[in-house]
């Protein structure tokens, strides 16, 4: 028996996977992900959220009748899909998870995207119930704006209080919609062709998504194996 013959497979041994098997081995991972960040009950959540907008629109739900009633209704129901985005950073298994998943990069980057944009599809035909202020571009720089103060605060103070972030800044616009800002970093009191809040806002997103990709959410780290 030579070298080369320990490297002949066993005889009766069975083939490689088939290619079923290998595809659904490949989407386990983002599947227990997805699980694991409660990406099913965000999106129930969510669709309730475009429900709501709806419905507002539709019966001109408003306490005092006025445009900005109607701006900041719009911008709550926003905020609310901001902060159910910026729970999903947050994940139970903490370093176990860090030190295995070297896919856990992508699949953070990817579920935040993925759902800011179905946010956005659900909202934009939420709006079909009435008229938004704004239109949909406002609605789109609103929404990426506060999504990304969501991601930022997961980030930084954890994923179960990602929330706290888009619900300062809406505590932040509601002052700013009764006046006449002239920041951009206001940008829902902003015109909606207003470039100057819209890269504000886009700037923001892009920081969020950046900082949870490659960070993840804070509190993911003090987890430890004994956990």
């Amino acid at each position: 028996m030579t070298a080369a013959d320990t490297r002949e497979p066993l005889p009766g041994a069975g083939p490689a996977w088939p290619a079923e098997r290998r595809a659904a081995a490949a989407l386990r991972l983002p599947w227990l992900f997805l699980v694991s960040r409660r990406v099913p009950a965000a999106l129930g959540l969510l669709a309730g959220l475009a429900l709501l907008l709806w419905s507002a629109l539709y019966w001109h739900w408003s306490i005092s009748g006025g445009r900005a009633a109607q701006q900041f209704l719009s911008l709550t129901v926003e905020t609310g899909a901001a902060a159910v985005i910026a729970v999903t950073t947050y994940g139970p298994f903490g370093d176990p998870e860090r030190a295995t998943g070297r896919w856990l990069p992508y699949l953070r980057l990817g579920v935040a995207a993925a759902l800011t944009a179905i946010t956005y599809g659900a909202l934009a035909a939420a709006v079909t119930g009435g008229a938004l202020p704004g239109g949909d571009l406002a609605l789109l720089r609103n929404l990426v704006g506060v999504t990304g103060i969501g991601l930022l605060s997961a980030a930084a103070v954890g994923g179960a209080f990602g929330w706290t972030g888009p619900l300062a800044y809406l505590v932040v616009t509601e002052v700013a919609l009764t006046g006449n800002p002239t920041t951009p970093w206001v940008w829902p009191a902003r015109p909606p062709h207003d470039l100057g809040g819209a890269l504000c806002a886009v700037l923001v997103f892009a920081a969020g998504m950046a900082a949870v990709a490659l960070f993840g959410a804070r509190d993911s780290g003090r987890h430890s194996i004994a956990d």
